[in-house]
């Protein structure tokens, strides 16, 4: 009992010094100090929301006709939607994968976004970059050879935006269409696009050292280009939006949007 006693009039005595010890500090500088006190708590607090609220969105890109719309239709639904549609703006929509369907339980929703894949409407993707949580970037493995000069240079320009390199926002290069038997593997895609993003950083490094359209240089100066040097995660996989065999495009969406 007397411990409590001690304890109360220990407390007393701090909070009185401590009232006077305000008392005595000039008006303005109070407060300031509260000011501070006060910015500092909402800045806080805003940084732990948003580390809760990571995004939920995932871009389709890559060219037109390699099959975007397709795997979009597949994770949404199930179906092929077969024909190759090129649309003039973003298709996109919020819901629960289609295989996750029959689960029981809460799953978190996906946000895709089927980028347009034309070269006139590719300012669209600038838009989606910055909140992006991935991005499956779809190659035809099938007409692979005619458009690797284009679809390096897109996958490049992806890989140097401020907002991908900053957020290390992670990269699926998913190789389309390997239903078909001349199908390009996922590994000969892979090795043939480093090839060439190897002679894209040659050729516009020469062009400018401050290169206006990049924001970031990729690789590491003196070594032969792989995606393994990328400051953010790049993987391979092979799917087939016809038939539905896109396991390791739902198992990858959901390694970066939680369910």
């Amino acid at each position: 009992m007397d411990n409590w006693e001690d304890m109360k009039i220990v407390a007393e005595q701090w909070s009185k010094q401590g009232i006077e010890f305000v008392q005595q500090i000039p008006p303005p500088q109070l407060y300031a100090a509260i000011a501070v006190l006060l910015l500092a708590t909402i800045w806080l607090f805003s940084v732990r929301l948003f580390r809760r609220t990571k995004s939920n969105t995932v871009l389709l890109s890559g060219l037109s006709g390699s099959g975007k719309t397709m795997l979009f239709y597949q994770l949404r639904d199930g179906s092929s939607h077969q024909g190759a549609v090129t649309s003039m703006e973003p298709n996109e929509g919020t819901f629960v994968l289609h295989y996750e369907n029959i689960k029981k339980g809460k799953v978190r929703p996906v946000h895709l976004v089927d980028v347009p894949g034309h070269s006139r409407l590719r300012s669209k993707l600038e838009e989606y970059l910055p909140r992006a949580a991935a991005i499956v970037f779809v190659v035809d493995a099938l007409e692979f050879l005619p458009n690797i000069r284009a679809v390096s240079e897109y996958l490049y320009d992806i890989l140097t935006n401020a907002s991908v390199v900053k957020n290390k926002v992670p990269v699926l290069l998913c190789c389309n269409k390997t239903d078909k038997i001349t199908a390009h593997t996922k590994e000969f895609i892979r090795k043939q696009m480093e090839k060439e993003i190897e002679k894209l950083r040659g050729s516009r490094s020469a062009v400018s050292t401050a290169d206006i359209t990049n924001d970031f240089t990729l690789g590491i100066e003196g070594e032969v280009f792989s995606f393994s040097h990328c400051h953010n995660k790049v993987t391979v996989a092979e799917a087939s939006g016809l038939t539905g065999e896109i396991d390791q495009v739902q198992a990858f969406i959901r390694e970066h949007v939680k369910p």
